[in-house]
């Protein structure tokens, strides 16, 4: 980022800017802002970030395209997205959907490999990589040991980029 950089951080709950912005203050970090606002309508305009980077908050949006699409409008040229979250690994069963401990877990919502995929992919990005986290499905178990869990879901990385023209 350097001294000319600049951060835009995003969150849905006036707590957690607030929080934010006090840790802004003992950083004494100039260049970073943070702003109210949802992950599929981010107070962002267009083709402003070179980089959108999340963890672990995509899994529990109902609008999953939305969010990839919105993305997308704020990436410049040549942006890219740098993203850790849970995707699952065959289409999850309907017991663990509906089971509130596992989607507010981060399990319950996850789209499949291909479906994210398809997704990024109808947004407009390009050079789409998608890498499972193979030791997460092992937490996954130790978390929620009776919940089979990790036999659908896992930990990855999504990379993708927006075209440059």
């Amino acid at each position: 980022m350097g001294e000319n950089g600049r951060v835009i951080g995003v969150d849905m709950t006036v707590e957690m800017i607030s929080l934010a912005r006090e840790n802004k203050v003992k950083m004494k970090a100039d260049n970073v802002e943070f702003r109210l606002g949802e992950i599929e309508h981010l107070p962002v305009g267009d083709n402003a970030a070179d980089l959108i980077i999340s963890n672990c908050v995509i899994n529990l949006s109902p609008e999953k395209q939305q969010v990839f699409s919105d993305a997308f409008r704020v990436l410049k040229p040549g942006g890219r997205i740098a993203i850790s979250d849970i995707v699952a690994l065959k289409p999850l069963p309907e017991d663990v959907k509906q089971d509130l401990l596992l989607v507010s877990a981060c399990i319950g919502g996850a789209a499949t490999i291909e479906e994210t995929t398809l997704m990024l992919q109808k947004a407009g990005y390009e050079n789409i990589l998608i890498t499972p986290k193979k030791i997460s499905q092992e937490l996954v178990d130790e978390w929620l040991p009776k919940s089979r869990a990790g036999e659908f879901v896992t930990s990855a990385y999504i990379e993708a980029t927006k075209p440059c023209v």
